[in-house]
């Protein structure tokens, strides 16, 4: 297989984004059966930086015409674009990178894939995890779920306690995930968490861009400064 790599240049400019990035969206290809477009805007209006196709329903040719519309409303918006799962499907998609779960593909297969410029992901549930994904060739690692979540149906929830032990020890981003909203953000953001994740947070509020403004609040609310610090 031909290695595929961002345009080169395209490798700094994608890491600063995902630097100074706060809050990162999960989003199906047709949300609550729907064209995705009017949410992404609504979403990446509000404040999101960072928008993730997840789809496990649909086929490939279904994804792939959502994907486009992704890429476009994530480049209007200067945002960076994830797929989950599937690097042979990022590069198809002409993603940004891709996130991979503790069973999915490797980082490793991830990085040949989609070459050196790509943003990798990688899903951690454990100190043990964690300790691995910041030492492996990605850019951001996961922490959670921190709440249960019907998002990930029979996943035992971390705690805070995991969010903060990561804020300790990770030298990488990381995004704390799993069942956060407006209201426990702070929380979340209290216990150490420089980045958020959500899926219904945002795609089932009533006002999309309303949410992603509370959520980005939530850091202001605990006066955090450190999801733009150096190397957090």
């Amino acid at each position: 297989m031909v290695s595929f790599s961002p345009p080169e240049g395209n490798g700094p400019l994608l890491r600063e984004r995902l630097r100074t990035a706060r809050l990162y969206f999960v989003c199906d290809a047709r949300p609550n059966g729907v064209d995705p477009e009017p949410l992404l805007r609504a979403a990446l209006g509000g404040g999101v930086d960072i928008v993730q196709l997840r789809e496990k329903q649909l086929g490939r040719a279904e994804i792939e015409r959502a994907a486009s519309t992704f890429r476009r409303i994530a480049d209007t918006y200067s945002a960076i674009f994830i797929v989950n799962d599937d690097p042979d499907l990022a590069r198809a998609c002409d993603a940004d990178g891709v996130h991979v779960g503790q069973d999915d593909a490797s980082v490793e297969e991830a990085r040949a894939v989609l070459g050196a410029n790509a943003i990798i992901g990688q899903s951690t549930h454990s100190e043990d995890q964690i300790a691995a994904a910041d030492a492996r060739d990605i850019d951001y690692f996961a922490v959670g779920p921190v709440w249960e979540t019907p998002t990930k149906p029979g996943r035992a929830a971390v705690g805070l306690e995991l969010v903060t032990h990561a804020s300790q020890v990770a030298t990488k981003p990381f995004f704390a995930i799993g069942g956060i909203g407006p209201l426990n953000a702070g929380q979340v953001v209290a216990a150490g968490a420089q980045r958020l994740c959500v899926v219904r947070a945002i795609r089932d509020a009533p006002h999309p861009e309303v949410a992603a403004e509370a959520l980005r609040r939530s850091f202001e609310a605990e006066g955090s400064t450190r999801g733009v610090a150096p190397g957090g």
